[in-house]
């Protein structure tokens, strides 16, 4: 469990703390939102509003009221309801691809050694020349590594999602729309696996080595007086 701990320092410059811009803060905690948005309105959809759990409550509500709705009309109902909440997990993910865009273009501007490509490059080159640090370079790679899934991850759920929001755009690739749709919702496990490991490798970093770095994650981290 100790390699999926954030590493607080620079593995060329272990007396240095890892700086962290203000716009890479920025695209962290506001992907960690609508992420986090959109995971919920699945879990939503799929659990409380689900039509053969909802529809029931629906028709017995509108008994209650003097009504006398059939079956259909219920369910008709429950669709309708399961369908506001696609709409607003659409508008979520239009607001992923966006950070997403936002990010890579981000990489073209961030400081020379806060860019991820150049880090996963030094970790990789750390892994390959150092004995002495061996430990820890084989953590920081191994966490740059999950990163770099997660970032293919996000661009495959985007463009996955993109193809569903659009798909009348797309009418000729229809026959791949099931096959599409699975890939995904597989990749929706796999975020929920990667904040998993995230979130434990944060909890283990607190109360080991790199106590604090959630506090640069707000603050910025560096060395500061």
């Amino acid at each position: 469990m100790a390699t999926i701990e954030p590493t607080k320092r620079e593995i060329q410059h272990s007396e240095k703390i890892k700086p962290y811009s203000s716009s890479l803060r920025l695209w962290h905690w506001v992907n960690m939102l609508v992420i986090s948005g959109s995971l919920l309105t699945v879990l939503l959809n799929s659990t409380l509003l689900k039509s053969r759990n909802i529809a029931p409550v629906i028709k017995t509500e509108l008994q209650k009221a003097g009504a006398q709705p059939t079956d259909n009309q219920a369910k008709a109902v429950a669709h309708a309801l399961g369908d506001k909440v696609w709409d607003i997990h659409i508008y979520f993910g239009y607001g992923l691809a966006a950070l997403l865009l936002f990010r890579i273009i981000l990489e073209f501007f961030q400081v020379a050694d806060q860019k991820f490509i150049r880090t996963l490059k030094n970790a990789w080159g750390s892994f390959n020349a150092t004995k002495k640090q061996r430990e820890q370079a084989t953590h920081e790679l191994v966490v740059k590594l999950i990163y770099t899934v997660f970032y293919l991850l996000l661009l495959i759920m985007v463009t996955t999602g993109l193809f569903l929001a659009f798909e009348d755009f797309f009418a000729p690739y229809k026959a791949i729309r099931s096959s599409v749709k699975s890939v995904h919702g597989f990749c929706m496990y796999l975020v929920l696996a990667f904040i998993a490991v995230h979130l434990a490798g944060v909890f283990l970093g607190e109360r080991k080595d790199s106590k604090g770095v959630v506090s640069d994650m707000i603050n910025g981290g560096g060395d500061r007086d």
